[in-house]
């Protein structure tokens, strides 16, 4: 079970007289829920460069409950990047268990995860991989692999090639071309989220094996990557105040990414 389906699922917090983990309280887990619901919410939205605060505040609960659930940012950070990454895997072979044609495989994946938000959410790290299209670094390779693992904190250093390849996330109101000025915010960095490699292996490996059949199939373009998939799922549509309006764009702009990822007649 993942992290947070076992917290959860469990409610339980500390242990008991006799070594027992105690239930949470009714109200302790309905605030659990709202805040990892929250931190979902305004990650995906603003990244996890997000304060704490605004996580509460979308939570409707003080921070100071936020911080007891998570004695960090970086801890709640980890739960949402592990729980997201381990979506995203089980959607991805869900995808390659139940379609039998490459294609229709791939964009399986590809639509349930856009549709889940959860690839908004992948660790940062993860989508700096290795996009050389040589034959020594087609997706499914284990060298692709080792690239994304190098790429979580705590390995070796990113190639700095690799930067321009990870999407900014969605800015803020105003400051997009053309809004009011406003006064430029000091940047927030991206924390960094340890634990989450072997993960991120898995995600690779699995996705790695959808993009590898679609190309096979010759229905797949030769020089995608694991890497321009992440960055399908990891694509947003601008917010837009109608939810109908906003599904549609989401998927208008995911037709044309699949268009785009489509080989062409020779």
């Amino acid at each position: 079970m993942s992290t947070l389906g076992a917290a959860l699922g469990s409610g339980t917090v500390g242990a008991g007289a006799h070594g027992r983990s105690a239930p949470l309280r009714v109200d302790a887990q309905r605030n659990l829920e709202h805040v990892l619901r929250a931190a979902r919410e305004v990650f995906g939205e603003l990244g996890y460069g997000a304060p704490m605060e605004d996580v509460a505040r979308r939570a409707r609960v003080g921070v100071g409950t936020v911080y007891r659930r998570f004695p960090s940012k970086d801890v709640l950070v980890r739960r949402i990047a592990e729980e997201e990454t381990s979506r995203l895997t089980d959607q991805a072979r869900s995808a390659l268990g139940q379609e039998e044609e490459p294609w229709s495989a791939l964009s399986r994946f590809l639509r349930t995860s856009v549709a889940s938000g959860a690839g908004r959410l992948l660790p940062p790290q993860i989508l700096r991989v290795d996009v050389d299209t040589d034959d020594s670094t087609v997706v499914g390779d284990p060298g692709a692999v080792r690239a994304a693992e190098s790429a979580v904190p705590g390995s070796a250093a990113v190639d700095a090639r690799d930067e321009p390849r990870v999407p900014q996330q969605r800015q803020e109101a105003g400051q997009a071309t053309g809004g009011p000025r406003v006064a430029e915010p000091r940047p927030v960095p991206e924390p960094e989220i340890d634990g989450v490699g072997s993960g991120s292996a898995e995600l690779l490996e699995v996705v790695g094996r959808l993009v590898d059949r679609a190309r096979t199939s010759g229905e797949l373009r030769r020089d995608v990557t694991v890497a321009d998939v992440l960055l399908v799922i990891a694509t947003a549509a601008p917010a837009l105040p109608d939810a109908a309006q906003q599904a549609a764009a989401s998927a208008r702009l995911l037709d044309i990414l699949l268009e785009g990822l489509r080989s062409r007649p020779a």
